[in-house]
């Protein structure tokens, strides 16, 4: 029996010690544009990886670029890591393009799956036009990025900077015979497996022998606030809600006391603005949609025969559609989107403007006041007085001219209970 009891003894331990010793990598999903939010997720996943003590970080990445300032301090995160960082472009199909591409050359290990390109990496200035004076001097400044660390990365430096000069793109076989990435995997663990045991040497020179063979990935998610400002990151859907949320909030103006409107549109406008500051926004295109509001309320107070209104809807669109000057088309506004929202957001105001105009011009009227100008139905002959029918209802009545049952009659006014018809020619 005890001899029994210390052979499960030392197999627990040997399965304590298996487990203990079993590799750990952080696995992030970088399926997005690169912008200030996905910048926040990456550095999350970072630290979560330097906390846990993992072996290594594995961006799997599939991205068109993005803004340079967020990608900028991504590389900046990647490089000081103190975890070995695997960024894998995957899976097939997918692209390291633009601001990817320098993510991917600052990766100790670089990876790509069969079929995916990396490239076309040439600087775009977002939120500005420059002259040519000043295209150079970001052209040379981001190849000068480059270079900083793809040569202490052991990589082709001038593979990698004709990407920025002249917008070259890789496909995964031409970035591995030119020495832009180390590796070609069909997926994550044919990866990890292919890169155990291997040394790498990170950004600092020191040498590190990577353990990722049968490795637990643990995978990070986004937050419920990162979620959302991603989306809101996307300018289309940051334009759309800002005028549903606009639109809403006119409605709480033009119907006091209703509450949940209001709320709704503020809650919409906040975050429109909250995920528009994370992109390059044009305030000239701001001014533009400040001045098609205007010009909408205009047309509602003057009779302009649709003139106003044109100019505001024209000035709506082209507010809409230039207002994110983003360096890729992920992230500027599309022209359907400007159309469709411009015309209906245009449209829906000028209507609920004239609406509340119109009920505000007309006077309330109750009782026997809110008669006048109605057609009545005699059901007493009418010489003068009798009793006619109006609204469902039965008065007294008195005409200057007798009216026979039946006959049409108009109120004209009321004195004391008795209405004041004339007959109807």
């Amino acid at each position: 029996m005890k001899r029994l009891l210390s052979v499960l003894m030392l197999a627990c331990c040997w399965t304590l010690a298996g487990q203990a010793q079993q590799p750990r990598v952080i696995v992030i999903h970088l399926d997005d544009t690169i912008q200030p939010i996905s910048a926040d997720y990456m550095a999350r996943g970072l630290e979560a990886a330097a906390t846990q003590h993992a072996n290594a970080v594995l961006i799997v990445m599939n991205t068109p670029g993005g803004l340079l300032d967020s990608m900028r301090q991504m590389v900046s995160k990647v490089i000081a890591s103190p975890v070995p960082v695997i960024i894998y472009v995957a899976p097939s199909g997918s692209r390291a393009g633009s601001a990817g591409f320098f993510l991917l050359e600052a990766a100790d290990v670089a990876a790509m799956a069969p079929g995916s390109n990396a490239g076309a990496a040439h600087p775009v200035a977002a939120g500005a036009k420059l002259d040519d004076i000043m295209k150079q001097k970001l052209e040379n400044d981001t190849a000068a990025f480059l270079r900083s660390y793809v040569a202490r990365r052991g990589r082709n430096v001038q593979a990698a900077e004709d990407a920025v000069r002249s917008s070259k793109s890789y496909s995964d076989q031409e970035a591995l015979q030119l020495k832009l990435i180390d590796l070609v995997a069909p997926d994550d663990a044919s990866l990890l497996n292919d890169i155990d045991g291997r040394t790498i040497t990170r950004f600092d020179g020191t040498k590190v022998v990577l353990h990722t063979r049968g490795a637990e990935l643990v995978a990070v998610d986004p937050t419920l606030r990162e979620e959302i400002l991603d989306r809101l990151t996307d300018p289309n859907l940051a334009v759309l809600v800002l005028m549903v949320g606009g639109l809403l909030i006119y409605v709480e103006f033009n119907t006091p006391g209703t509450i949940i409107p209001g709320a709704l549109g503020t809650i919409l406008v906040l975050l429109a603005v909250f995920g528009l500051n994370l992109l390059p926004v044009r305030y000239t295109s701001v001014m533009l949609l400040v001045a098609a509001f205007a010009l909408l309320i205009l047309e509602a107070h003057f009779a302009s025969h649709g003139v106003l209104a044109a100019v505001g809807i024209l000035c709506l669109v082209i507010g809409a559609l230039t207002l994110v000057d983003g360096p890729i088309p992920e992230l500027r506004v599309h022209l359907a989107t400007a159309l469709s929202a411009g015309l209906a957001f245009g449209l829906i105001t000028v209507f609920l403007l004239r609406l509340a105009l119109r009920a505000r011009r007309t006077k309330f009227r109750m009782g026997g006041d809110a008669m006048i100008g109605q057609i009545a139905v005699v059901t007493q002959p009418l010489a003068p007085t009798g009793q006619v029918m109006v609204n469902g209802e039965l008065w007294q009545a008195e005409s200057a001219t007798p009216a026979a049952l039946g006959e049409r009659v108009r109120v004209q006014g009321l004195r004391d209970l008795t209405l004041l018809v004339e007959r109807v020619p």
